[in-house]
């Protein structure tokens, strides 16, 4: 280990306590949180340190085994800020803030030594500069993830698959029906088809705004693996203008059924599995009374 690294290491071995309360009081006078709430946090990050130091780990890279707990700790910190709300800037700031208390810790035990409290504080200032970065790049991968898992739930969400009548299963879309919502729907539909045995589906597009050449092929690649299940396709929600686009496209849809509202379709559904709906006597003089 490098001496500059011996000393820091020495530093918060014996003073730990105090680099820990000057830490505390730097990040919460630049934050203005809580120094309870920092306190769980610094405490790990400085036991972290202390033995990757021990270990030999280099300060200008946080690289390797001997920093694989402060690299645990750093994300466990970012995970936590993340969940909490606060920003990548905020939890950088807490990090950068151990900077100042290992530089007054290194002047005042080295004191009669400037040149190994240069060398110290340089190499503390590196070890903090990664740490943060590390931080901020933990922080965004983070955010990242939550964002993929909320789109995903997202489309979960906005695709439905609804069990209409027996043997009739409904999609609504709504919303841009892209390639990989598109997949999204042809893989739950699909396997809903298998649980329930229908043999009807009808995939309503009326909350769809626009149909594209990219839209009508999506829909045509569901139709078909719908067929390949051994069930038949009926699409709903066809508007004047989405019939329009679809002619002026040149988009073949011969053979496949198609309606302008769900309730046509669901018509069309019982007829062909052989429901047949009707009213009774006493509905039917209610509405002729009034």
């Amino acid at each position: 280990m490098a001496r500059e690294n011996e000393a820091l290491a020495a530093l918060l071995a014996q003073a730990s306590d105090q680099v820990m309360k000057d830490w505390l009081q730097q990040a919460g006078a630049q934050s203005g949180g809580s120094l309870q709430s920092m306190q769980s946090e610094a405490g790990e990050l400085l036991r972290a340190v202390r033995s990757g130091l021990q270990a030999g780990g280099s300060t200008e890279s946080l690289d390797g085994p001997a920093w694989a707990d402060l690299r645990g700790a750093l994300e466990a910190l970012s995970r936590s800020r993340v969940a909490q709300g606060q920003t990548a800037g905020d939890t950088s700031a807490f990090v950068l803030a151990f900077k100042r208390p290992l530089f007054m810790g290194m002047q005042r035990v080295h004191a009669n030594d400037p040149q190994l409290a240069m060398a110290a504080m340089w190499s503390s200032s590196l070890l903090v500069d990664n740490m943060a970065q590390w931080t901020v790049t933990t922080y965004q991968r983070t955010r990242e993830e939550i964002i993929r898992r909320q789109q995903q739930e997202l489309l979960e969400l906005s695709t439905p698959v609804i069990k209409l009548w027996d043997g009739v299963l409904a999609v609504p879309m709504i919303g841009t029906l892209d390639s990989q919502r598109t997949q999204l729907v042809m893989e739950a539909l699909l396997e809903r088809i298998v649980e329930t045995g229908a043999e009807l589906a009808i995939i309503d597009i009326t909350g769809v705004p626009t149909v594209d050449t990219l839209v009508a092929q999506h829909l045509l690649k569901t139709v078909s693996a719908i067929r390949l299940m051994g069930a038949e396709c009926i699409i709903s929600g066809i508007r004047p203008q989405i019939a329009q686009t679809i002619v002026h496209l040149g988009i073949d849809l011969q053979g496949i059924a198609s309606k302008s509202s769900l309730a046509d379709a669901l018509a069309m559904a019982l007829a062909q599995t052989g429901y047949r709906i009707t009213r009774d006597g006493v509905t039917e003089r209610r509405a002729l009374a009034s």
